[in-house]
């Protein structure tokens, strides 16, 4: 469960009614950027960075917020994001999709350098937003539901801070990837392209409404699971409804897997996996007294456990054609492997925890449970140690406010120095960890 433990000093600016408000009510006044709630934490240079930037990351968040793209169409994003990385003197390279952006800050040397990685999406989602904000989707039936314009603007802002270190003890590599709420996603063409080649350790934030603005849950293990897609065509020849024995009851196979396919793996599958299959569409026929010689059945499977998810695809086939066997139905099974679970490092979750701590309190860490939801950043854990945390959005001192994925989704714009502060500083931590080992940079292939 999340840690229950009261907001810290550093969240004392939420709504004292305990309400949730937009992040612009809570957190802002006219000409000024969000509340800091690491303010004085240092280094001199963060403090000093967000002190005169503030109100541009802000305005940054907003605007991504008001011209959302979705999945690999995230063409105006990734100019705005490059224009910016430009003018900081940074050289940022677009993925070769024509998305998403990948851009290293630190010392130009021919020696190998200690290099971390920090991961943030940048699409939105096809979904009407219903929040009223002057910052509204101007995009018809798109909207920045699940805070990716708060992801990406936590990024740029921990990007732009950190040109203005005096010193890095390594390198750090930003990514700004596309392409997150789709499968497979963005991640998959970042690995192609070489993304992490060179890379020690990687992290990512991604937006909790179930915790309060000013902390940050952590776990170590896993925290998200694998996701899949089952597809299901059946067939048969169809027939009337006054006499299913001479043909294929379409109908009644499709009942029969909907409800007998989930019962089965329930039975086969360990259940301290949390292995959950789930549907979602089913489709057949349009009269009543006909039975449809065509159907369709869609529908996410999931587990917690990455051992289990690989053995998933054969079991489910096997089930399926168990199940149809008896009822003279024919079928083809599309199961679409989706992303791995998420599963953080001891080590890495370890030098997360220590920035967290670092950029906002000892009050600010919070525990987090594992979610059954699907998260493509599984990717890169399959190729470099890594920790992904949840981030503090809501208004309300307990936490909770409108669901990731809800079209009345917003958070308070506190999230966004607590994010910067909480990124810069867990790249310090990877950076100067004494049980590491730098990892040599490879080439990496960008347009």
């Amino acid at each position: 469960m999340l840690d229950g433990a009261t907001t810290p000093e550093a969240g004392s600016d939420a709504d004292p009614s305990g309400e949730p408000g937009t992040g612009a009510a809570v957190t802002a006044t006219a000409g000024s950027g969000p509340v800091d709630l690491g303010a004085g934490r240092g280094p001199a240079w963060l403090d000093s960075w967000i002190t005169a930037h503030a109100h541009q990351v802000r305005d940054w968040r907003r605007h991504i917020h008001a011209h959302p793209e979705l999945s690999r169409s995230e063409h105006a994003t990734t100019t705005f994001l490059a224009e910016k990385l430009r003018g900081a003197g940074l050289r940022p390279r677009t993925l070769p999709g024509g998305t998403g952006l990948v851009c290293d800050i630190g010392p130009e040397t021919h020696r190998p350098q200690r290099t971390v990685a920090l991961r943030a999406d940048i699409d939105a989602l096809p979904l009407t937003e219903d929040t009223e904000l002057d910052f509204a989707s101007t995009v018809e039936g798109v909207a920045h539901a699940c805070g990716h314009d708060a992801h990406t603007t936590i990024l740029l802002g921990t990007a732009l801070a950190l040109t203005t270190a005096p010193h890095l003890p390594g390198r750090v590599r930003l990514i700004f990837q596309h392409a997150e709420e789709v499968m497979p996603g963005g991640a998959l063409d970042v690995l192609a392209a070489g993304g992490l080649d060179g890379v020690e350790r990687i992290f990512g934030l991604h937006c909790d409404p179930r915790l309060p603005v000013g902390r940050v849950g952590t776990k170590v293990g896993p925290l998200t699971s694998a996701s899949d897609l089952l597809e299901i065509q059946l067939n048969s020849s169809g027939g009337h409804t006054s006499r299913p024995h001479l043909t294929g009851d379409l109908v009644h196979a499709l009942g029969t897997v909907i409800t007998g396919l989930p019962e089965l793996l329930s039975r086969r599958v360990d259940p301290r996996t949390g292995t959950v299959l789930a549907w979602g569409a089913v489709h057949a026929g349009e009269a009543p007294n006909a039975i449809p010689q065509d159907g369709l059945l869609r529908g996410t499977l999931r587990t917690g456990d990455r051992d289990t998810w690989a053995e998933l695809g054969p079991l489910v086939h096997e089930l399926v054609q168990a199940l149809l066997a008896p009822l003279g139905v024919g079928y083809d099974l599309n199961h679409r492997r989706g992303v791995p679970p998420v599963v953080n490092d001891a080590a890495s979750t370890h030098l997360l925890r220590a920035g967290v701590a670092t950029a906002l309190g000892e009050q600010a860490l919070a525990e987090t449970p594992q979610s059954s939801g699907g998260e493509d950043f599984g990717w890169y854990l399959e190729h470099v140690p890594g920790s992904f945390g949840r981030l503090g959005v809501s208004s309300r001192a307990g936490g909770g406010t409108a669901d990731l994925h809800q079209p009345s989704f917003d958070l308070d714009e506190r999230a966004l120095p607590a994010g910067i502060r909480t990124m810069v500083h867990a790249a310090l931590a990877a950076l100067n960890d004494q049980n590491g080992e730098a990892v040599p940079s490879g080439e990496v292939s960008f347009t």
